[in-house]
Order: structure tokens, then C-alpha cells, then sequence
């Protein structure tokens, strides 16, 4: 062929080429924008996805940006159509099953390469119409969140948060919970990741929620603001408002990380971790806590102390700060100085139901040790009458629990692991007519 000839083809053929593409990207666009899809709209967005990719080059960032968006967002085409059938709409549920937690988070950072392109080009083609579609499944996409972690499904649960969190950048609280899931999955190079972009942020997490007792079932309601809760008490729907502060979360944030570090032989990161965090935070007791955890994990025995002895010395009586020191305490098996600790945190606060259930789990702890050394006794008379000393110290221990955990129980009435461990020692000390009772309470 005459090489004229050739680039001519050639030419044609590219220019074919873009037509076809801008043809399949005009398609997609319509689709999307479309309120109601039909089954032959998801099958043309899917067949004009397949064919748009072959055509988009790598080195043209807006095409490569928007095709990743679309294809990226076929499952929300599939479900929005199947979510428009009688037999869906009565079950929102039925949504979830278009997505798994990677497709959350592939849509969630194609979206955002959208957000991004659209801000730094001045062009807004679709921005109004993702922020629309954000708002309108935000709540779908928490819910399955919240129900991957009830099925300690963590590294999904984590990784729909973080999805969210892209989705949403401004909702940061969604981050710290995708850290924390991802901590109890064991995935501590994500939670690292994440709990590294909430300390820039200088995310803390402190708020105020706003209580109600409910009159129809007696339940403690939480408000989004304190106008809507005070509109409910004034509507006599609700009674004996209250208000409970969350304290600073960043205490929690920069331990973790310095804890992650210090778990991966880096030390000397993990210290300068804290020390950065205490300049910028110089009156959060909670990270004095958290430097001492450090020193105390690495057996600094000295520093530790002379840490615990400044943090006491700086608000000698907040129940918060013995209750967090009994935590760590307990944390790091030194059961005596967590049980001191709670125990403090009682008397300055009386009404504070997680010391009580801490304090009862320590001396559940103690009464396996009594019940351990029962065990490892034979049957002479002198071994037998040794046990009995034994086991009658194992029921005054465990008399005492069930005084705790009473008075947890009292003091957290939807505290369902208190209840089911009270449940437990009440049958360990043959307490028949309260244990049939709290079955009752529990089987409701």
C-alpha cells in the first residue's frame, strides 16, 4: 500500500476510533443521569463500557478518569433496577447484594478521582450528581457496615468505612471507625495508614450526644443536636434529658500508632510518635496515658511511673483518667494496680458501670486462679481439706462479682455481656430463683 495511503487509514481508523468512543461515553452519561433505569439500560451501559475501554488511551486523564467511574459504577446501575421492582422496595437489604466491600471502596476512589478532576479542570459534568447519589446510600452503605461488623466480618466492615470516608471526606469519624475495625482484623498496615491521615487531620472525635429517656419502652434514645431532643421532650414524647461528652479520641489514635510501630521493632518511631503528639496536644491527659503504655510495654519501668505520677498530678480527681488508667493496667496483666484504679474511679464517680464490670472481671480472674489451684489438689485428707478452704474462698470472690456486676446491670440495664456473665456466676453459685429470672430477662 502507498505509505500516503497508509497514514490516511490509519488516521481514519483513530478517528474512528475517538468517535466510537465519545459515542459509548454519551451513553453511559445518559444512563447514569437517568431516575429510573430498565433492564435494557443496564445491558447497553455494560456493552458500552466493554467497548469504550479498549479505545481510551492511559495517557488522556480525563477519558481514563470517567471510564474508571462508569465501569466502576455498574453495580449501582444493576441495583438501582432492580431496586425499582415491588417485590425490593419493601426490603432496602436487597441492595447489598450488587456490592462486596472491594467494589464499595473501587467505586469509592473512582468517585473521588471524579470529585478531584472536575474541581482542578472547572468542569462539573457529573459532581452534582454523585454528591446526589452519596447522600441518597450513604445510610445503605453504613448499615452493611454496621452488620459485616456484627458478623466480625472486621476487614469488610473497615474496608466499606474507608469506602464511605472517600465517599464523604468530611465525615472523618467514618476513618477512625474504619481503623478501628481494621485493627481487629489484624490488618495493621491499613490501620496505620488510616489512623496516620486522622492524625494530620487533627481529628479528636470529642462531641456532646444528646439523651431521652423514651416513655413508650422506657429506652434511652439518642439526638442528633440538642434541638431535636428538647423538641421531643416538649412534645412529651420524651423525658429526663440528659448529656453525655465523648471524651478525645486522640489519645487512642496516637497510642495505636506508636503501638503498631513499637509492634514492628520501631521503637525509637513509636516514642517519637507520642512525644510529636503530646507538643501539639500539650493538656491531653490521654496521651500521657498512652506514652506511659509505651514504656510500660517496653518494661521502662522508670518512665512509666514518673509518667503515671505526672498524669495523676494534673487531674488527681477525674474517675475518666483512673478508669483509663485501669484499662491499660488490666491491658498489660497487672491486675492489682488496675484494680486500684477502678476502684478510685468508683469513689470519685459511684455511678460509673464500665469500673464496676472491669473490677468484676478481675476478680472473675482471680477466682479461675483459686478454682486452678483446686484443681491441681489430690484426694488425701490433708488435700481435702485444703480444698474446701479453696472453695470457700472461690464463693466469697465470687460473691463480690455478683455484687459488681449487679450494680452494673443496675446502672446499664442494656448491658448484655454483664447480664449473660452474671447469668453464669449465678449458676457457679447454685442461685437458682435469680438465675431463672434473668434467663427470663435475657430470653425476652
Amino acid at each position: 500500500m502507498n505509505r500516503k495511503y497508509s497514514i490516511l487509514a490509519t488516521a481514519l481508523l483513530i478517528s474512528m476510533g475517538a468517535f466510537a468512543q465519545k459515542d459509548e461515553f454519551k451513553t453511559l452519561k445518559k444512563i447514569y443521569e437517568k431516575d429510573k433505569i430498565s433492564t435494557k439500560d443496564v445491558m447497553n451501559y455494560k456493552a458500552a463500557v466493554a467497548t469504550a475501554t479498549p479505545l481510551v488511551s492511559s495517557s488522556n486523564e480525563e477519558d481514563t478518569v470517567y471510564l474508571n467511574f462508569y465501569a466502576s459504577t455498574v453495580p449501582f446501575i444493576e441495583m438501582t433496577e432492580a431496586m425499582a421492582k415491588p417485590e425490593n422496595q419493601s426490603n432496602p437489604q436487597n441492595a447489598l447484594k450488587y456490592f462486596t466491600p472491594a467494589k464499595i471502596v473501587e467505586f469509592a476512589e473512582n468517585t473521588n478521582a471524579v470529585l478531584m478532576y472536575e474541581k482542578k479542570s472547572g468542569k462539573s459534568v457529573l459532581t452534582k450528581k454523585i454528591q446526589e447519589l452519596v447522600t441518597r446510600y450513604k445510610p445503605t452503605l453504613l448499615s452493611y457496615a454496621v452488620s459485616l461488623g456484627d458478623q466480625k466480618r472486621f476487614s469488610d466492615a473497615s474496608s466499606v468505612l474507608y469506602g464511605i470516608y472517600l465517599l464523604d471526606p468530611t465525615d472523618t469519624e467514618k476513618l477512625y471507625y474504619a481503623a478501628s475495625y481494621a485493627v481487629n482484623a489484624n490488618d495493621y498496615k491499613s490501620a496505620l495508614e488510616h489512623y496516620k491521615i486522622l492524625k494530620d487531620l487533627d481529628y479528636s472525635g470529642e462531641r456532646t450526644n444528646y439523651l431521652a429517656v423514651n416513655k413508650v419502652n422506657d429506652n434511652v434514645d439518642y439526638f442528633g443536636s440538642k434541638a431535636d431532643r428538647d423538641q421531643s421532650v416538649k412534645l412529651g414524647t420524651h423525658e429526663k434529658p440528659t448529656e453525655e461528652k465523648e471524651p478525645s479520641k486522640r489519645g487512642e489514635i496516637y497510642k495505636n500508632i506508636a503501638l503498631i510501630l513499637a509492634s514492628e521493632g520501631k521503637t525509637e518511631q513509636a516514642k517519637a510518635a507520642i512525644v510529636d503528639a503530646r507538643k501539639a496536644n500539650p493538656d491531653d491527659t490521654s496521651l500521657i496515658i498512652s506514652e506511659a503504655d509505651i514504656y510500660l510495654k517496653t518494661n521502662d519501668m522508670a518512665t512509666y511511673a514518673k509518667l503515671i505520677k505526672e498524669v495523676l498530678e494534673k487531674e488527681p480527681n477525674n474517675a475518666d483518667l483512673y478508669y483509663n488508667l485501669g484499662v491499660v493496667s488490666g491491658q498489660n496483666k497487672d491486675n492489682k494496680n488496675a484494680e486500684t484504679y477502678y476502684t478510685k474511679a468508683i469513689a470519685l464517680k459511684p455511678e460509673y458501670a464500665n469500673a464496676y464490670y472491669n473490677l468484676a472481671a478481675i476478680r472473675i480472674d482471680d477466682a479461675q486462679l483459686v478454682l486452678d489451684q483446686m484443681n491441681k489438689l489430690g484426694t488425701s485428707a490433708a488435700e481435702n481439706k485444703k480444698y474446701d478452704v479453696l472453695k470457700t474462698q472461690r464463693e466469697t470472690i465470687l460473691k463480690d462479682v455478683v455484687q459488681l456486676l449487679e450494680k452494673t446491670t443496675s446502672l446499664d440495664k442494656k448491658n448484655k455481656d454483664a447480664k449473660e456473665v452474671l447469668l453464669s456466676v449465678y449458676k457457679a453459685l447454685e442461685m437458682k430463683e435469680k438465675a431463672k429470672a434473668l434467663q427470663i430477662e435475657l430470653d425476652k
